[in-house]
């Protein structure tokens, strides 16, 4: 099947009729992929890519990026923080989920890559060297969906066998697509996890758009395991809405039924919140959501959060069924605080010698992958 074929279950098809290529990176071993995958699309370059003010849909700008493309997580002082690494491709997203904190983060709209492929595989490289007594959990999902646009890229075809040869690194791939069958035969020497991102049935449907049908992931989820990768799930956000334990429960038993517990690394919770400044913008961007008109109260970070007493019921019946599930399985929450941790898990992070280490002992104890070290933040 091509990767422009539309087919049944999947939503996440991306039309690109024209791609906007910086004459810097013209001859990028990225842009000539796209050439041959994108047959149909007008390829047009230009000196640099100018500002826009607006989306246009089936765009695709291709930059030459100046900056670091290894980067720590944006996370936050006042709650415990993953000490994950970013590794920076692009920017924006095309699924259009209602609560995207994109929508107020990035200021340019329009689907972004970075054509410099090279100094982004060479920045791995000695990033990697200069600490190869650290393990690393790198992650590209942060700034746009890991694999929205790898049909038509190939990056994970750089990426994945990359990891694969260092002993002290993984890599993981979040999205909300099912674009997997370019993983299949990659030698990922399981250093790879594949995650997705899930919610509610009733969710998906009103608040994201474009992204592929839960049915569509979890499928995707199964192939995976089938080539041996190791796998992730984010619930994040969970949003209350009235039904949420039953359409929580029933995506929990779909993704029960999909997978072997034994390959899933991790599994995160977070309830939905927002910058206040994000509510007007997901109000013009999507009018039909009631997505922020919940009880929210401002948190230390200053963002708008659920009550404590709804967070709390959120996290109780999630974790109750994934630990009936399998009891060893890693379960941690983002962007909370001691108290609820010990709430709902039962210990602080600081027990356990900090969330970093926490998710670092999941890769040495799933994974296999240089036990008994630190993370590399």
């Amino acid at each position: 099947m091509k990767p422009n074929e539309k087919t049944g279950p999947f939503r996440t098809q991306l039309p690109i009729r024209t791609v906007l290529v910086e004459k810097a990176v013209r001859r990028s071993p990225l842009v000539q992929r796209l050439r041959e995958r994108l047959p149909h699309a007008r390829f047009q370059e230009v000196d640099s890519v100018p500002p826009a003010s607006s989306r246009v849909r089936d765009l695709l700008e291709v930059v030459h990026f100046k900056g670091r493309f290894w980067r720590p997580c944006p996370g936050t002082r006042v709650y415990d923080c993953c000490g994950y690494q970013i590794l920076h491709f692009g920017t924006q997203c095309t699924i259009d989920c209602t609560y995207c904190i994109l929508q107020a983060y990035l200021d340019q709209p329009n689907l972004r890559l970075f054509g410099n492929i090279d100094d982004l595989l060479r920045e791995v490289e000695e990033t990697l060297a200069q600490n190869p007594e650290r393990l690393h959990r790198v992650g590209t999902g942060e700034f746009t969906d890991s694999l929205l646009l790898d049909p038509w890229t190939g990056l994970s075809r750089d990426l994945v066998p990359l990891f694969a040869r260092h002993p002290n690194a993984v890599l993981e791939l979040k999205t909300k697509t099912a674009h997997v069958d370019q993983l299949k035969d990659l030698p990922h020497g399981g250093h790879t996890l594949i995650s997705w991102s899930l919610n509610a049935e009733d969710v998906i449907r009103r608040e994201e758009p474009r992204a592929a049908s839960l049915t569509a992931r979890l499928e995707a989820a199964r192939k995976c395991a089938q080539w041996g990768y190791y796998l992730g799930f984010h619930f994040d956000p969970l949003i209350d809405y009235p039904g949420w334990r039953d359409g929580y429960r029933r995506t929990l038993e779909a993704l029960f039924r999909a997978v072997d517990p034994s390959r899933v690394v991790w599994i995160s919770l977070g309830a939905f919140r927002f910058m206040p400044e994000l509510k007007a913008i997901i109000a013009k961007n999507h009018p039909r959501t009631r997505i922020t008109t919940g009880e929210f109260i401002r948190g230390l970070d200053g963002k708008l959060r659920y009550f404590r007493d709804i967070r709390l019921e959120l996290y109780a019946e999630m974790v109750k069924a994934l630990r009936a599930w399998d009891p060893d399985l890693c379960v941690y929450l983002c962007m909370e605080g001691p108290w609820i941790w010990r709430k709902v898990l039962g210990f602080e992070p600081a027990e356990r010698g900090g969330l970093p280490r926490i998710l670092d002992d999941a890769v040495r104890m799933r994974m296999g992958v240089m036990g008994g070290v630190t993370s590399g933040g």
